[in-house]
């Protein structure tokens, strides 16, 4: 392997076009090396800013010995076929989130990497982003008191019809694309453990998935409730609050902050109000150069491994609470009406 690493992209989606193509290529760490596409103008287009190879299929890029990273991001349904085969292939792979859409198989992916000496990270990057250490900080060194309940939310605009995320066949659907993030999140600032208690889910009028979502989570020990709301077909809402005993901490622009945005953390308690600046970080670079380093040190994060896979098993709880709910939702709503005896 080169010093540099050479990754390669499958499919041109526009996450890869508008932002991790972009943060490869400023990197000193990856050159874009290949992009793989069954559209050939599509693909070219993609290609040509960075002076990257058009392959015509996902098999030809995994198979080619001039690239050494791949990135995955493919529909929800395809991610595990695809980091699979990259794997066996022995290529690094950055893949989208979800890994995958079953804690089992995203399990067996992280142990078929480590058998192979191989990096395999799942594209959160939100994480990456320090504004939500200095949550984590604050928290910790009291300032709002003893922690009582989280709040996140994550909704984005309707999508246009035939859009990947409101096709079943390709696991489309709100949870696996914005009902990830309030759940990493919540993860993020309360720890690992979290069971669900409820959740439902809505599907807009003429959609075959979830557009909408909400869940009700705690934590062991001390019972923190979490309240958690997602969806496909809202206003653009990114934001958290975690309130204490004693005050409260709100960030704005929680999960998808522009790289030149400047972080407020607004705390609230006995004395009042006030807002707290930082720094901007562009969150894209911060996750393209942990995954570099990942490479670099041979291993990705265990931290990392055991937050993907508790991910998962809250998403896939999330999803059988909700299935859960709407069954009884439908047996009460056909079950006959109760017989009214008259009295004598």
């Amino acid at each position: 392997m080169t010093d540099v690493l050479r990754v390669g992209v499958l499919g041109s989606a526009e996450i890869a076009r508008r932002r991790m193509l972009p943060a490869f290529a400023r990197s000193a760490a990856f050159e874009v090396a290949a992009i793989a596409s069954r559209d050939p103008d599509r693909g070219a287009a993609a290609a040509a800013p960075y002076g990257a190879r058009v392959l015509p299929d996902y098999a030809r890029l995994i198979e080619d010995g001039d690239v050494d990273a791949v990135y995955v991001p493919l529909p929800h349904a395809l991610h595990a076929e695809w980091v699979e085969e990259a794997l066996r292939a022995g290529k690094h792979v950055l893949a989208e989130k979800p890994l995958s859409t079953s804690p089992e198989v995203s399990a067996d992916l992280f142990a078929l990497a480590r058998r192979r000496g191989l990096v395999l990270m799942e594209n959160v990057m939100f994480v990456h982003h320090g504004q939500h250490a200095r949550v984590r900080r604050l928290v910790a060194e009291g300032a709002i008191g003893e922690p009582r309940l989280f709040q996140a939310t994550f909704t984005v605009p309707r999508r246009p019809a035939g859009d990947i995320r409101y096709r079943p066949d390709l696991g489309g659907g709100a949870l696996w694309d914005t009902g990830v993030y309030p759940v990493r999140a919540a993860q993020l600032l309360l720890g690992t453990g979290l069971t669900v208690v409820g959740a439902v889910t809505t599907a807009a009028a003429g959609f075959d998935v979830d557009t909408s979502g909400a869940a009700l989570l705690r934590r062991p020990g001390d019972g923190v409730g979490v309240q958690l709301s997602y969806g496909l077909d809202h206003a653009y809402r990114s934001s958290y609050e975690i309130g204490g005993s004693s005050g409260r901490l709100t960030l704005d622009m929680a999960f998808t902050p522009p790289a030149d945005h400047v972080p407020v953390l607004r705390l609230d308690d006995s004395s009042g109000s006030r807002e707290l600046r930082l720094e901007p970080e562009d969150q894209v670079a911060n996750t393209v150069e942990a995954f570099a380093e990942a490479v670099r040190r041979g291993a990705v994060d265990s931290e990392h491994e055991r937050a993907t896979l508790e991910q998962a098993r809250l998403l896939r709880d999330i999803l059988d609470s909700a299935a859960a709910a709407s069954a009884s939702a439908a047996a009460r709503a056909s079950a006959p009406a109760p017989t009214t005896v008259p009295s004598d």
